[in-house]
């Protein structure tokens, strides 16, 4: 695939300082800066308990996607649950993405790195109150073979009221990896209306995870992952990504806040669809890719 990204204009906004992204005139986002990672976990957390406070009271529904990672901020959520003694009898939970193995099938539960269902049933539904706790038919995994049952459970409960999830360096939510082959054309409306599906994962993915897991031994990587599409996660209120991890993620915030909608970096086309798009980063992860001039 042929970028059609406007360099000159890219460069111009990674030149912007951090300090002046927060109220950028021509953000498409909006962005909150701390010091420390801590504090991004402390805020996504402070979201989720007051949407699920105020949707109880309200007596409404509250329906998420929830990624596997980051997930530093389900400690402090659910301590605030289980503490406070708030019912989530009306969370409906959609977990983002799942890894397969080279033949389209799940890894094993008590795999260490690669089952994304067993380890958020251990790091999520296991630490909340029996009697707190989100019921099992609310409780949704992407499923090799059954791609539609997420999409169709959302379409049912009329939508979703926050993504949250992590930025990838080319742009990525959940798997949702920018299509790169030269022989076929993705358009962005047909990115939009993408459903659950098992995706062949990109390079880039694999060598930002297997440097941060595995010392760079990629072939500890899977090859797949099974996640949720975007027709399901634009039908959301609002987005909230946490980013954390430094100099990766620069250009990816960037583009994110200030490039028309392009599924050359898919996070992007959130920005046209969702009311409300925020990004969450710490202040090393927002700092300018390139220095003013």
């Amino acid at each position: 695939m042929t970028s059609t990204i406007d360099t000159e204009k890219m460069f111009a906004y990674c030149r912007i300082p951090m300090e002046n992204l927060e109220n950028h005139p021509d953000a498409r986002a909006k962005i909150k800066i701390f010091n420390k990672s801590e504090e991004v976990n402390f805020q996504a957390a402070q979201i989720m308990i007051d949407e699920i406070v105020e949707n109880n009271r309200n007596g409404k529904p509250t329906r998420w996607v929830l990624p596997c990672g980051p997930n530093q901020q389900f400690e402090i959520f659910i301590n605030y649950i289980n503490e406070n003694d708030i019912s989530l009898e009306n969370l409906h939970v959609f977990l983002m993405d799942d890894y397969l193995d080279w033949n389209c099938r799940p890894f094993p539960e008590d795999h260490p790195y690669f089952n994304n269902t067993a380890r958020f049933k251990k790091m999520f539904y296991d630490k909340i109150k029996p009697e707190l706790n989100v019921p099992i038919k609310q409780r949704h995994a992407p499923l090799y073979n059954d791609l539609d049952a997420m999409d169709d459970a959302i379409e049912a409960l009329g939508g979703l009221d926050t993504v949250f999830g992590g930025l990838g360096f080319k742009g990525l939510v959940a798997y949702c990896e920018a299509p790169l082959s030269p022989f076929f054309t993705v358009t962005k409306e047909q990115y939009c209306n993408m459903k659950t599906r098992i995706y062949p994962i990109n390079d880039d993915t694999t060598i930002a995870y297997s440097v941060r897991k595995f010392g760079g031994l990629t072939h500890m990587n899977p090859p797949l992952g099974v996640s949720i599409g975007f027709k399901s996660m634009l039908m959301a209120k609002k987005l909230v990504l946490m980013c954390t991890t430094g100099a990766w993620k620069r250009t990816a915030i960037r583009v994110m806040l200030f490039n028309e909608p392009t599924v050359e970096y898919p996070a992007t086309l959130f920005t046209e669809k969702v009311p409300e798009c925020l990004l969450l980063c710490d202040k090393n992860t927002a700092e300018s890719p390139l220095p003013p001039l």
